[in-house]
């Protein structure tokens, strides 16, 4: 296990990631007018709408779901829309200004808690879901991985699960970043039986036909192994200790 110098070395390492991100100005890449981030974002959402329909929880209004990791709060939005109610969200955010921008644009409703997610005051088994995305691939410590991802167990209830979305290979042109792959995901959460699907073109694939015209996304994305992200549904064995998938 880490020590918390160990952890507060790369909690420090994420943040100095994000703000060279920042400086550098990749976040524009990603700004939903952008036709392959629309083009993303879309079949995301159809995804998360036939993980809704599909993974036995219920209609969204009921579930409690806490967002680990959860930026400027642009998925709590969606997950708004797609039925979940403000009071029932809660959205985690390890940067201050991530977090602050969260707040202004989310419900008063929506808490926004600021912090490590590991060390965040919430009692076990408080939620039906716990959601990442892209977090994992941000964390380069392999133990911190394992802590988060414990922690994140530990705060869903039995029958519930923790929903991941994030990319599984390297991106040899970001050395801040690191794929974390299906085996990986499996190591993380050993006591769960995961389904997983295989979503999202290549960006750089993605922004580079939808240049021509955003049709050619859906055309590129029928090729399974174009696509480099999963969308993965890890449900937690309910209290008679068996195991079931919920997808």
């Amino acid at each position: 296990m880490p020590t918390s110098s160990d952890q507060d070395e790369e909690l420090s390492a994420i943040a100095a990631r994000y703000a060279r991100r920042r400086a550098d100005g990749l976040g524009a890449r990603y700004d939903p007018l952008e036709p392959a981030t629309c083009m993303m974002l879309q079949e995301r959402e159809r995804a998360l709408v036939r993980w809704l329909r599909t993974c036995g929880l219920g209609h969204p209004q009921h579930l409690h779901l806490l967002e680990v990791g959860c930026g400027d709060g642009s998925n709590l939005l969606q997950l708004l829309r797609l039925g979940f109610r403000p009071v029932h969200l809660v959205g985690n955010e390890l940067l201050q200004d991530r977090a602050e921008a969260a707040r202004d644009r989310l419900p008063a409703a929506v808490r926004i808690l600021q912090g490590n997610a590991v060390d965040l005051p919430l009692p076990p088994a408080s939620f039906d879901v716990v959601f990442q995305s892209t977090v994992f691939t941000s964390i380069l410590d392999l133990r911190l991985q394992q802590r988060l991802a414990d922690r994140m167990w530990s705060l869903v209830r039995p029958g519930g699960g923790v929903l991941w979305y994030d990319f599984v290979y390297d991106n040899p042109g970001n050395p801040d970043v690191r794929g974390v792959r299906v085996a990986r995901i499996r190591q993380l959460f050993p006591q769960s039986r995961p389904t997983i699907r295989r979503v999202t073109l290549a960006p750089p694939l993605a922004r580079l036909v939808t240049r021509v015209s955003p049709v050619l996304y859906t055309v590129c994305n029928g090729v399974p192994w174009l696509r480099t992200h999963v969308l993965c549904w890890l449900p937690k064995p309910n209290d008679t200790g068996r195991g079931e998938d919920r997808t």
